[in-house]
Order: structure tokens, then sequence, then C-alpha cells
């Protein structure tokens, strides 16, 4: 009896550690930096009431965004397609599907997605309730 009861413990506990199957917390630092993508260095924060704003911006097949700038710090990621930016010294980033950005502060560059896919992005700004998070450069 005392077998039969120790086998039937073992199996229960076998059974319960497999079925509990424990998960874990994996955590991935996509980046880390005090510099935008072409080597700028990142200005201070503005002063002012802090503004988050993120965006899921959507660029179409073979378009070319305006030149702009960035008063604010932001960084994105590419979730889907291909997209080119080019600063103003002709600096070129190709980034694709999972890549991450640091976008430049306060100097013109545009992008570019050249693909037949639209491309996907997700942007963070740290801003203040103040300062617009793009500036489109007049031609």
């Amino acid at each position: 009896m005392n077998r039969i009861l120790f086998v039937l413990s073992f199996v229960l506990v076998l059974s319960s550690c497999k079925a509990s199957k424990i998960k874990k917390i994996e955590v991935v630092k996509l980046v880390e930096t005090t510099k935008s993508w072409n080597g700028d260095k990142l200005p201070n924060y503005p002063e002012g009431n802090p503004k988050i704003t993120v965006l899921r911006i959507t660029i179409p097949p073979k378009m070319k965004l305006h030149k702009h700038y960035h008063p604010v710090i932001n960084s994105g990621i590419l979730l889907k397609g291909e997209l080119t930016v080019v600063d103003k010294d002709k600096k070129v980033l190709e980034l694709k599907a999972g890549d991450v950005i640091v976008e430049l502060v306060n100097k013109i560059h545009y992008g570019i997605n050249k693909g037949n896919k639209p491309a996907e992005i997700v942007v963070f700004y740290a801003g203040t309730e103040d300062l617009p998070i793009t500036v489109i450069e007049k031609d």
C-alpha cells in the first residue's frame, strides 16, 4: 500500500509540474543611446509640462515624405516594410521591419518608402505641451 501511495504521489508531482509550465518573462533591449541615428548628440529635454505622443504611421509604397524636422526627442520601430531616411547632409539610414530608429532632433530630413509594400512605423515622441512634434520644411 505504501508503495502504491508513493507511486501515485510521484505521478501527481510530475503531472502538476508539467501542467504548471513555469513561464519566464523575456526582456530584450532594442536601443539605448545618447545619439540619434546619424551620430548627433541628443539635446536636453525641453522645459515645460511633459507630453508623450505615440503615433503609428503608414507610408504607402514609393512615397517620399516632405522634408521636416522634430523639435523633440523621438524614437520608433519599423513594424512592416522598408524605410529610407536621409538627412540634410545626405547621410542615409536604411530600415527594415524590426529595426529601431532614434530620430534626428532639430535637423531637416525626410523618409522614403522605396518598397512595393506599405511601411508601418510606431514612433514615440517625448516633448512638452507647447512644442509641435513635427515641423514641415517649406520649399
